[in-house]
């Protein structure tokens, strides 16, 4: 099997592993990394060379991209204290914890080496996170947790790893001038991010046609990441500040194709590169089976060490975070999302899966420090990491459901279908206003005029249902029975017409192109 088979087989994986995982209650990515695992033990399924420095710039940016769409910022902006508390806190308590740690028991090891060991093991997965807790039917408020801290906590991750690296490499170790590149890198990413979401944003107008614009939706986080870190700033945060740019401004309501089309094009591209970036994250086993070999002990204990350290010291966190959080939170009445009981602050805490970036950042380790010397300790580094990794994707993964389960921790759907019932009044509420303005502009019947207010209640009811009143609900219900009926009919007759269309494509002297334009004109009719 060589390189190009291998990534076709991650491929397949990644589309069987969604089905396979809803059917056995198990998250996708943690399918993907257990197939992984079983093509690293064949040994004529090759080593993955795929060069460190191009993990990260290929997966991470559609990765972020596709993940940012599904929230804004204002969900930000209304969370900025426990992300912060997550993403850059927590994040340098699991470093220090770490190295400190792992100073204590691999002798040797010095304290930069340790440090960067802390920091590449510190982020929790970001597509781990979301890919997890979006199927498991987790409430609103910790989803949007969990999606802000796995967004953020790369940025400062990645930057403390290069800081600490570049001190074991060199020698030496400035505090402040770790912390100015901090806070330079920060702002050339932010700038670079809004540049090319505005420059973007643009273009599209320029562009118009859905698939164009779907197109530059997909070169736009690549631009952004590689632009960033050409400039010394943080590819993943100038990756967050276009996408969330372009998800606040970069939509047209009226823009219905696009939106649909592009909706279905980073779901595909979302499932596909997250099932192949666990699949490498479980092929690169081999690394660790190599380093270990003939000091299985050993090693296994230090990692066992370092494993217990990165959970605990998290949970331990969360618990006084989560405390302090509450209390503010009551006492200035802040409109954020935070945990209202210890079985969420509980599922938090084992949602902590390492992943993606850890893996490209032990990969990323140089061999020979400035002065010639091979890097201190790097083969024990690579086995502990891959032992936080696979230990907490894989038995984190696997049992969170189960965890989720046991501690009843659901959504409040409650909650849902009231912000769905007020954004149905609002929804026929502004229907109804165009209405009156056309009423005003154009002299319409009065007949019609009753039908397009009947339309405009109908906006609002077929998205809740509950705007009925009790004596119409049931006359509703019928009436979108019949509708419903109405349109299955309508889908068979336009079925049969698709059919007979395209089986006209290979009948002689059919023009395909003329065949192809009825066909879609057609399923747009299908659609509607």
């Amino acid at each position: 099997m060589d390189q190009l088979a291998l990534l076709f087989v991650l491929l397949l994986g990644a589309v069987i592993s969604v089905p396979v995982g809803d059917r056995l209650a198990v998250p996708a990515p943690v399918l993907m990394t257990l197939l992984g695992i079983v093509l690293a033990l064949l040994p004529f399924v090759p080593n993955v060379e795929i060069p460190p420095d191009l993990i990260l710039p290929l997966l991470l940016p559609p990765l972020l991209y596709a993940a940012v769409r599904r929230t804004s910022w204002r969900q930000f902006a209304a969370n900025k204290r426990p992300i912060f508390l997550l993403a850059v806190a927590l994040v340098f308590v699991t470093m220090a914890c770490v190295a400190a740690a792992a100073d204590a028991i691999v002798p040797g090891l010095p304290l930069a080496a340790a440090f960067a060991l802390g920091a590449l093991v510190a982020p929790p997965d970001p597509v781990a996170a979301t890919a997890v807790a979006g199927q498991l039917g987790l409430p609103r408020r910790l989803v949007s947790i969990l999606e802000g801290e796995g967004l953020f906590n790369d940025v400062t991750a990645i930057v403390l790893y290069h800081v600490a690296i570049a001190a074991a490499v060199s020698g030496t170790f400035s505090p402040w001038q770790a912390g100015l590149d901090l806070v330079l890198s920060a702002v050339v990413a932010v700038a670079v991010g809004l540049a090319l979401g505005w420059g973007a944003n643009k273009l599209m107008d320029v562009l118009g046609d859905a698939t164009l614009q779907i197109g530059l939706t997909l070169l736009v986080p690549y631009a952004s990441y590689v632009m960033a870190e050409e400039l010394h700033g943080s590819g993943v945060l100038a990756v967050l500040t276009t996408a969330l740019f372009l998800a606040e401004y970069g939509s047209d309501a009226d823009d219905v194709m696009t939106r649909l089309a592009g909706h279905t094009f980073w779901n595909i591209v979302d499932t596909l590169v997250t099932g192949v970036a666990f699949g490498l994250v479980g092929l690169e086993l081999h690394n660790a089976i190599r380093t270990a070999s003939g000091r299985w002990g050993e090693l296994l204990g230090w990692a066992a060490v370092v494993v217990g350290v990165v959970v605990f010291a998290r949970l331990l966190w969360l618990l006084p975070a989560t405390w302090l959080t509450k209390r503010l939170h009551a006492r200035r009445d802040y409109d954020e999302d935070i945990p209202v009981s210890w079985r969420e602050t509980v599922v938090m805490w084992w949602s902590g899966m390492r992943g993606v970036a850890s893996v490209a950042l032990v990969l990323a380790i140089p061999l020979e420090t400035d002065a010639g010397a091979p890097f201190p300790s790097r083969d024990e580094i690579i086995f502990i990491a891959f032992g936080v990794i696979m230990t907490t994707l894989v038995l984190q993964g696997l049992t969170l459901p189960w965890l989720v389960r046991r501690l009843g921790v659901k959504a409040d759907t409650d909650r849902e279908k009231e912000f769905a019932k007020a954004l149905a009044i609002r929804a026929a509420k502004a229907a109804k206003r165009r209405l009156r303005e056309l009423e005003g502009d154009e002299e319409l019947p009065e007949e019609l005029s009753e039908q397009m207010l009947r339309r405009a209640y109908d906006i609002g009811v077929r998205i809740s249902p509950e705007l009925a009143e009790d004596e119409r609900r049931e006359a509703y219900r019928e009436g979108a029975r019949r509708v419903k009926r109405v349109r299955r009919i309508q889908q068979e007759m336009l079925s049969a017409a698709r059919h007979e269309v395209l089986a006209a494509r290979s009948e002689p002297g059919a023009d395909p192109e003329v065949v192809d334009r009825i066909l879609r004109h057609l399923d747009v009719r299908s659609l509607r």
